[in-house]
């Protein structure tokens, strides 16, 4: 391999391209009907990396890198930081407002695409602008942010009002959360993983991420719908997969019925390889826990909790937890310590709920271009996370809501997740979301949106009246709103802010 492909670009450049130099011919990705060798990919990142190179880049220097979940979107990542700079994912399909928006946020002066089949280049530019999968946005170069200094990432959260927040994950940070991932998961060789989030969000790229420097072999896929992902599920026997809690609820819907899904699903049951499911990101009920133990007697679900700001995977529910406590996140995963505070900013000693804050090794060195808002979101050293978060007696976490979630009714708190896990206890109730509503007498009230299994009607009343035996009087929904499907964000997940707008204007 030519001495300027090999040039360390940080940890996980190391990590990477140590792993593909030592699969050599072997593949390492599989994308659609093509292989991609540890070789291969090697050679396209080395095209990334001349390019930026050649055009000027310097260290530490934010670039936009288009993925859609392809093999050359890892290669596109390796070469930017062997060249020294840190990768912006950018998903492909991104309106040219969105794409603006972030170069404006990053000050990025070059975009990178590891798919050089659809690099076309631009009508008008010069040649020194360009080089393969390479172009320079803006000749002008932006001072660069500190906390940029040793970054391998800027992820981008996922909030559903405002403009949203860069997050910078530097590559130690980033390699020690994989380790301690590894430690607990135990990825090998062996192992085929099928990639269906986003790499655009850090759950997707850890996924990923161990399994490429584990060389294993990672699946991709661009098209999500479930009959099809099941289907390569059965196919390319993957052992490891990941999955947020909206696409298990769609599986368990719609395998009450005959139709595709059903028959793929039992494709996959057939094969009996896939043993480790990985999810997170949003309410992983026990209803919905005990539906997908029933559909997939062979494989375990890990629900995972975690930030961006953390490298994600910060509480894990292990499998003697997950018999006694369903639906809860488990506990403290490696190198991870966290206190839960109460409203008058007191440290809740025993079980109780507060607001958690986290400390850990992994932690993001911060907001891009944000100081003000860096230095608000720690206190004594540990991290707001803004969640609040039940201890039981025994240890066990469990996320009831968001402290800007929670709906004030007639004085009364009630946590949004605590009312869903009431419907969805309900046989015919196949998802369920819960916000609060403006309301001049009561202050606000509850809303709740429900999709039923398919083939069973929805009755707001009975359902009321189910939630009215496991639910205080105060937390039962005002009104329940039989729906299709639930709003979700950009993440995939189920968005409850969208849906809150929604309710708001009428739609």
């Amino acid at each position: 391999m030519p001495e300027e492909e090999t040039s360390s670009g940080g940890v996980l450049a190391d990590l990477l391209h140590g792993a593909w130099s030592r699969m050599g011919e072997r593949v390492s990705i599989r994308d659609g009907g093509a292989d991609w060798s540890g070789r291969r990919l090697l050679e396209r990142a080395g095209v990334i990396r001349r390019g930026l190179s050649d055009l000027g880049i310097v260290p530490n220097e934010p670039v936009l890198v288009f993925v859609s979940n392809t093999a050359p979107d890892f290669a596109a990542l390796l070469g930017v930081w062997q060249a020294g700079g840190v990768a912006v994912p950018v998903h492909r399909t991104s309106p040219a407002g969105a794409v603006a928006g972030l170069q404006e946020d990053t000050g990025s002066r070059f975009q990178a695409d590891g798919d050089l089949t659809a690099w076309t280049g631009a009508a008008g530019r010069q040649p020194c602008d360009e080089r393969p999968g390479v172009r320079r946005l803006n000749p002008a170069f932006a001072a660069s942010d500190p906390i940029l200094e040793g970054a391998a990432l800027v992820v981008f959260t996922s909030g559903s009002t405002g403009r949203p927040k860069g997050v910078v994950l530097s590559h130690a940070a980033m390699a020690r959360k994989l380790e301690n991932n590894q430690s607990v998961f135990g990825f090998d060789g062996r192992d085929r993983t099928l990639l269906v989030l986003q790499i655009t969000f850090s759950f997707g790229l850890w996924v990923s991420l161990l399994t490429l420097t584990r060389e294993a072999v990672l699946v991709v896929k661009q098209r999500v719908l479930l009959a099809d992902v099941l289907d390569t599920l059965a196919a390319e026997a993957i052992t490891r997969t990941g999955m947020v809690p909206t696409t298990l609820r769609a599986l368990v819907a719609e395998t009450g019925r005959p139709g595709p899904v059903a028959a793929a699903l039992g494709r996959v049951v057939a094969c009996g390889r896939l043993r480790h499911i990985f999810t997170g990101g949003e309410s992983y009920p026990a209803p919905l826990a005990d539906a997908v133990r029933r559909l997939l007697p062979g494989t375990f679900v890990t629900n995972i909790f975690g930030l961006s700001e953390t490298c994600t995977c910060d509480f894990m529910l292990g499998p003697a937890d997950a018999q006694r406590h369903p639906g809860c996140v488990g506990r403290a995963a490696p190198d991870v310590s966290y206190r839960l505070v109460d409203d008058g900013g007191q440290v809740i000693e025993d079980a109780g709920i507060g607001e958690l804050q986290i400390a850990t090794p992994t932690i993001m060195n911060g907001y891009l271009h944000q100081p003000e808002l860096t230095g608000s979101s720690f206190s004594d050293g540990f991290f707001r996370t803004g969640d609040l978060v039940h201890r039981h007696a025994d240890g066990l976490l469990e996320v009831v809501g968001r402290l800007k979630e929670v709906i004030s009714r007639g004085g009364n708190k009630v946590y949004p997740q605590e009312v869903e896990q009431a419907l969805l206890s309900h046989p015919a109730v196949a998802h369920a979301l819960v916000t609060g509503i403006p309301d001049e007498l009561m202050g606000e009230r509850i809303h709740a949106a429900v999709v039923m299994i398919a083939g069973q009607q929805a009755d707001p009343g009975a359902l009321r009246d189910w939630a009215a035996r496991r639910l205080d009087r105060f937390k039962l929904p005002d009104v329940i709103h039989p729906v299709a499907e639930l709003p979700v964000g950009r993440t995939g997940k189920s968005d409850r802010g969208r849906l809150r707008e929604r309710l708001m204007s009428g739609a």
